[in-house]
């Protein structure tokens, strides 16, 4: 989970505890950070737990979003720092993020999810914005919106140890009366945002 300074908890804390209920599977995930603390947009200090450079070992990367984003990708230091191949991982961005993947020039003609604010940016780099809260196309995935990152992690926990492992995780940590629901609708806005080439 790359967490930049100026991070959104929700988008990197909910996709890493959700992908984290299922270390007894194999599936584990870690806050990768540039630097070895890095500060949320709230104030929260985090010490990573990789460093940056893990990008090249791990088989899924997700990006998080941040009031910092913009920095982010006009840093072309720190975006070479993030070697993605989607041949072999599986790459996900929230909110901003989208940019990221944008600047790395992994979205090409795939259209991406953002948040309201991040949408105008996300466009500036040619790419189209859905009104949706997750879109994936291959190994490359996309999500808007804070909360949507539960479909992020829905999507990872899927496509990694199948829907029956996402099932278990989201009906655990959905709100209580609210289980079933809540699992139907994260399964639902990943099918439905996984784009099918014929």
């Amino acid at each position: 989970m790359i967490t930049f300074d100026g991070f959104n908890e929700l988008d990197s804390f909910i996709a890493a505890a959700l992908i984290n209920r299922c270390r007894k599977d194999g599936l584990a995930a870690f806050i990768t950070t540039p630097t070895p603390v890095v500060t949320s947009m709230n104030g929260v200090e985090v010490t990573g737990q990789r460093p940056m450079e893990f990008v090249t070992e791990a088989d899924i990367v997700l990006i998080g979003s941040g009031v910092r984003a913009r920095e982010v990708v006009a840093d072309d230091q720190m975006l070479s720092r993030l070697p993605l191949d989607p041949t072999r991982q599986l790459i996900g961005a929230q909110c901003s993020g989208a940019l990221v993947l944008a600047r790395l020039g992994l979205l090409d003609s795939m259209p991406a999810c953002t948040d309201m604010k991040s949408r105008p940016f996300v466009e500036a780099c040619g790419v189209t914005v859905l009104d949706a809260p997750f879109h994936a196309e291959g190994n490359i995935a996309t999500a808007g919106g804070c909360l949507a990152s539960q479909y992020l992690a829905t999507w990872v926990i899927t496509r990694t140890l199948g829907e029956g492992a996402a099932r278990d995780v989201i009906g655990y940590v959905a709100p209580v009366g609210e289980n079933q629901e809540t699992v139907e609708r994260a399964l639902r806005a990943v099918h439905a945002g996984e784009f099918v080439s014929s």
